[in-house]
């Protein structure tokens, strides 16, 4: 039954803990390599969903569900989470946790231009100037300001970080025709990631010492930004008749995580950082107010 005020509690939890990420992964980092951080984070987000699948009474779908196709789901969870949270986490690694999360948030615009070249979808005009400021503003972001010196803090981190949004956007496209419950998909995708993420960990000859706030900060990456918060924000989808409404409640989450990272990391924001995300966010809502594109993007996170 839809209910609006249970939707918009359950979509302003999955955008306030969305918000605290970016925080977890920098201190997550402070001790675990991005191969360890992935492998620990996705072990957490498959325990979580596997409860909430138990609880929902979906588990019995897992294996009908793999087996309708699975050459799809093994290319679907080696996208999402192994090589998209593999290639995050590493941006995160190497820049300023406000950049990298800047730049990531870039995906729904590149969202766009990926239905257009592998949906058939039709480019409109609010759509070229939504991406027209959402990629000035990543090169604002990117440069610190400095247009034309072309400086980076980390060309590699910058190119990671916008490699992340291809492979999400990517994901997402992939998924427009399946028709799989989102909960038991989600779920299937980590388990499929995490025999890959352990032989990467053990390739790398990963050394698990560790302390008690790293471990609570990776299972913290685990639970809120792998696992539990995707279910919150389908369920204030699904209670709503306002998807829209709702679904713009993202665009507050990372001005909300800018915050906590210059409160709680102290981490300085450049000037340019703001523009460039206002920028970005304001490409987006410009693209939302003038209608969505054909692809339901709502259904995607931050």
């Amino acid at each position: 039954m839809k209910n609006e005020k249970r939707a918009l509690g359950f979509g302003l939890a999955a955008v306030l803990l969305w918000s605290t990420v970016a925080v977890a992964f920098k201190l997550t980092l402070q001790e675990f390599t991005p191969i360890q951080m992935l492998t620990v984070a996705s072990f957490v987000s498959a325990i979580a969903l596997t409860v909430i699948c138990g609880v929902q009474g979906k588990l019995h779908q897992l294996r009908v569900t793999f087996f309708s196709n699975p050459l799809d789901y093994l290319i679907l969870g080696l996208i999402n989470p192994f090589a998209y949270y593999l290639i995050l986490f590493k941006a995160y690694d190497l820049l300023p946790a406000s950049q990298a999360q800047s730049l990531n948030y870039s995906w729904a615009i590149t969202l766009t231009l990926m239905a257009a070249l592998f949906l058939g979808q039709k480019i409109r005009k609010q759509d070229w100037i939504a991406c027209t400021l959402g990629y000035a503003g990543v090169v604002v972001i990117a440069t610190k300001g400095d247009l034309f010196a072309l400086e980076f803090d980390s060309l590699l981190g910058v190119i990671l970080a916008l490699l992340s949004t291809l492979l999400w956007a990517g994901y997402w496209i992939l998924n427009t025709k399946n028709r799989a419950d989102p909960a038991v998909g989600v779920l299937l995708g980590f388990l499929i990631a995490l025999p890959f993420a352990v032989a990467l960990s053990i390739y790398e000859g990963a050394v698990w010492e560790q302390s008690l706030q790293g471990w609570l900060a990776v299972s913290y990456v685990g639970l809120f930004e792998m696992g539990i918060t995707f279910i919150l924000w389908l369920s204030a989808l699904k209670a709503t008749d306002h998807t829209a409404r709702i679904s713009n409640l993202i665009f507050i989450s990372p001005f909300i995580s800018l915050l906590l990272l210059a409160y709680i990391i102290g981490e300085i924001i450049p000037p340019s950082t703001l523009i460039g995300l206002a920028m970005i966010v304001s490409g987006l809502i410009f693209q939302q107010v003038m209608k969505p594109a054909n692809i339901d993007i709502e259904i995607c996170k931050q």
